[in-house]
Order: C-alpha cells, then sequence, then structure tokens
C-alpha cells in the first residue's frame, strides 16, 4: 500500500489537564481519581503514548498541580508538559505555543477525562486527513430525541435530531491553524468550547468522524463504574483478538 502524504507529518496529542473538577466533589482534580490500577488520566495517556501515530504528548497542567509528576507516565519519552490556563482554550493555545515548528504538525486534543478512548477511534481520526484537510472531529450522531427546555425548565419544544451530533474528542487539526484561531478568537470574545468551535468562528467547517459510543467523559462519580466497565471489556476485547491472531500464525 503506498502511504498517504499525511503520514508524514508529525502528530502532537494535547491533552488540557489544568481544570478541578469540582463536580466530582473529590477536593483534588478528577482525572486522579482512581480508575481500575491507575489514575482516569494515566488511563488517558496510555492509550496517546501507546499510539505510533502520535508523535508526542503535551499536558498543559494547572501551576498547583502536586500529582502529576507522581505517575507512571510523567517520566515517558513522549510526554511534555507546559502550564494551562483558567479555560480550555487556554491551555490548548500554551501547548500550541510550546511548539518550536507548527506548520508541518497537525495538534490532536484529548480531553483528560475520557480514559476510554479506543486506537481504533485514533486510527480512523488519523485516516481522515486525507479526507478532510481542515481538520476534523470525532463525534457520534444524536440518537435520542432531543428537547429544548425554557428558563423554567419545562419543555418549550422538541428538537429534530436530524443531523445533529454529540461533539467527543480527539479533535485534530493543523497546529498553526488551530493557534492562530483559537487566540484570535478568544480575543475577539468569542466563546471557544472546543477546538472545533474556533475553527468555526474563523469560517472552516471540521468534519465529521463517527466514533465508539465507550469514549464517553468521566464527569460525574456515575461515570466512573461505568469507565471501568468499557475499559475491562476493551481490555478482554484486545485479549481475544491477540489469542485469536497468535493461534493463526502457529
Amino acid at each position: 500500500m503506498t502511504p498517504s502524504p499525511m503520514d508524514k507529518q508529525h502528530t502532537l496529542a494535547i491533552v488540557p489537564a489544568a481544570g478541578i473538577g469540582a463536580r466530582m466533589g473529590a477536593g483534588f482534580p478528577k482525572q486522579y481519581l482512581q480508575l481500575g490500577d491507575q489514575t482516569i488520566i494515566g488511563q488517558t495517556l496510555d492509550r496517546l503514548l501507546s499510539h505510533p501515530g502520535i508523535d508526542a504528548v503535551v499536558v498543559a497542567l494547572h501551576p498547583d498541580d502536586v500529582w502529576f509528576t507522581k505517575l507512571p507516565q510523567a517520566t515517558h519519552a513522549k510526554i511534555r508538559t507546559v502550564i494551562g490556563g483558567k479555560e480550555r482554550a487556554d491551555s490548548v493555545l500554551a501547548a500550541l505555543d510550546s511548539l518550536t515548528e507548527s506548520q508541518d504538525v497537525w495538534a490532536l486534543v484529548h480531553d483528560a477525562a475520557r480514559p476510554c478512548l479506543h486506537h481504533d477511534d485514533i486510527d480512523t481520526l488519523l485516516a481522515s486527513r486525507d479526507t478532510f484537510p481542515q481538520g476534523a472531529i470525532l463525534a457520534m450522531p444524536v440518537r435520542d430525541t432531543m428537547k429544548r427546555a425554557k428558563a423554567n425548565g419545562e419543555i418549550e419544544q422538541t428538537v429534530c435530531r436530524d443531523n445533529l451530533w454529540h461533539a467527543l474528542t480527539p479533535q485534530m487539526f493543523p497546529a498553526k491553524a488551530l493557534a492562530d484561531n483559537i487566540r484570535n478568537a478568544t480575543a475577539a470574545g468569542a466563546v471557544v468550547t472546543d477546538e472545533a468551535s474556533a475553527m468555526e468562528w474563523a469560517g472552516v467547517h471540521p468534519g465529521l468522524v463517527s466514533g465508539r459510543a465507550d469514549n464517553i467523559k468521566v464527569t460525574h462519580p456515575d461515570d466512573l463504574p461505568l469507565a471501568e466497565l468499557f475499559i475491562q471489556a476493551q481490555s478482554q476485547s484486545s485479549d481475544v483478538t491477540k489469542l485469536k491472531t497468535e493461534e493463526s500464525q502457529q
């Protein structure tokens, strides 16, 4: 198979991890809660660090973070850290600004609290660079009936779910374009909720890449046992695949 020209470009993963995760009520950042045999962010970083298509991982940390250096992943050769900002966009921009050369680099931004990311989704997103040279995000089509609420909590109307998607991460864009658009959008007072919104503000239309349903974000305490179930299921599936491969080679 002839390699795609995109395969020659470097891919940098960025993990914004400067938040405090107040909704978890843990008294410390939620990414350091235990999940399985390690922390949430540890699980997340393992997924990124072990993927051969990712050249480096930059983690944006709170200036008062005292937990990251205790992680086994902290000394990995691919890991770099920067000081993040108050908002997600500030942390992503700090990571992008740490690049010495961003012209031919793709930035793949992933939530620290999405520990169930599967390599299949990373593969699909990386492959989408040929189809969406402007960048793309992992997403899931909306399946449930959508309701718009009034301020008093009553239903105002049912929203048509056709062409509606749940935005996930990773979100992947050319690093220089992403940095420029985040900087310009925030300077203009735009609300940048994710990387795609900064690109949209600049008139770019990112691609939508259908991702796996188990790529959940751990936001509330109830999400932890579900994430652990997904990780266990993925591990078992990986073990079965490995066993079948070994048997076929015998």
